[in-house]
């Protein structure tokens, strides 16, 4: 699994860090998402695809 993101896109709602805070961070100055580890382990693969498919703005890509 590799992840993209548009961070120009992010409207910094968080949903993402919630659910896979190993992957995803947000800035400190305005909330907008942060790439930790763009191809994480296979054991974070659920969550990364469930922060891709509830983020408001879509910003999150998924490449399997």
């Amino acid at each position: 699994m590799k992840i993209t993101l548009d961070a120009d896109k992010c409207c910094a709602a968080g949903q993402c860090v919630l659910i896979a805070p190993e992957v995803f961070d947000q800035r400190d100055e305005d909330g907008v998402v942060v790439l930790l580890d763009a191809e994480p382990a296979a054991d974070q693969h659920a969550a990364v695809r469930e922060a891709a498919a509830i983020c408001p703005a879509a910003v999150i890509e998924v490449h399997e």
